[in-house]
């Protein structure tokens, strides 16, 4: 019988060595489904058959899931983070745990690589060695704020999914309920709140990391490494036409550089930490408007939509930071 949409799932667990399969620990509360990126080469030759003879080569092997848009939450946005910018141990916040990624400048980050399982009722197949090549956060005001992510890994065999696992809870993020700061690059990321101005926010960070293949006796690649001219961090904002808008206008003109926060807070921890008193995410961006581009409009107001990409900044001393707030002591 063919499988169904309805029985299909993703599972995870973190390699403790990068490319050792591992099984899976937790279900993905997402939609995706693995694709096998073999490379099959038909050999050209001039041997007299028109008909062409099937000659074949596989000179390379390789994985990839689109984890595909769902809605963002805080339990499980860490895993694509983990995967893409950098592994971290949280630290204790109150009753809750902060986890901690900041993006790379003058040194390689360290980031986990993961075993994923995907199918349905049909068959299960599994890729080792994955991680994440890019992954969007953003949503627009009146709906839930949304993530996804690209991920890269070595292979695709067939393999029986890891059994006994519980769907995790997960605690969903409404767009609207987040805050946006904007700042001068002299003083701290957020401090001074934005309200009634932005309509809709999208970070796309392109990690930087990419699979390197070398003459290793496998077909599939042997390392991860980083490619820094990959390595971006870009924010579309989209304001209404207010005093907020016409502000950044003259910033993006004089070439200022900025700090931006976006901020949404979740229920509260039970006990409050020194720092935050609910579950969070929040994005720190320091770096210029690429791009503001002409007047639009939408359901009668002018809005314009801007292009910020993340640099560092002497002054600022970073250019991104991503912090979630949880209830998870571990990603299991």
């Amino acid at each position: 019988m063919a499988g169904i949409r309805g029985l299909r799932k993703i599972q995870i667990g973190a390699e403790t060595t990068a490319g050792t399969a591992v099984a899976a620990t937790t279900i993905w509360r997402g939609m995706g489904t693995i694709e096998d990126q073999r490379e099959v080469l038909f050999v050209e030759e001039d041997i007299a058959y028109i008909s062409k003879i099937d000659r074949t080569l596989t000179p390379m092997l390789q994985a990839a899931i689109s984890m595909d848009e769902v809605v963002a939450n805080f339990e499980q946005l860490p895993y694509m983070l983990e995967a893409g910018v950098q592994t971290v141990t949280p630290t204790t916040e109150g009753s809750g745990y902060l986890y901690t990624y900041t993006l790379p400048t003058t040194a390689k980050n360290t980031i986990n690589t993961y075993t994923i399982e995907g199918g349905d009722d049909q068959e299960a197949e599994r890729m080792e060695y994955a991680f994440v090549q890019s992954l969007t956060i953003g949503g627009e005001a009146g709906g839930p704020l949304n993530m996804s992510a690209e991920w890269v890994g070595r292979q695709v065999a067939v393999n029986a999914f890891t059994g006994a696992l519980s769907v995790p809870s997960v605690e969903d993020i409404p767009f609207s309920v987040g805050t946006l700061y904007i700042d001068d690059v002299t003083s701290s990321h957020g401090t001074t709140p934005i309200s009634s101005s932005l309509i809709s926010a999208s970070l796309k960070l392109t990690t930087g990391w990419v699979p390197r293949f070398t003459l290793s006796g496998q077909k599939y690649f042997s390392s991860h490494e980083m490619d820094a001219n990959s390595l971006e961090a870009v924010l579309e904002l989209t304001f209404l036409h207010d005093s907020t808008a016409a502000n950044e206008k003259v910033d993006w003109r004089a070439e200022t550089a900025r700090n931006i926060r976006l901020q949404w807070l979740g229920t509260a921890l039970t006990t409050a930490g020194s720092t935050f008193s609910n579950k969070a995410l929040e994005i720190d961006l320091t770096g210029k408007y690429e791009t503001i581009e002409a007047i639009d409009e939408t359901e009668g107001n002018d809005v314009i939509t801007a292009s910020f990409r993340g640099r560092y900044n002497a002054t600022a001393a970073n250019f991104g930071i991503i912090r979630v707030v949880n209830n998870l002591s571990a990603l299991t």
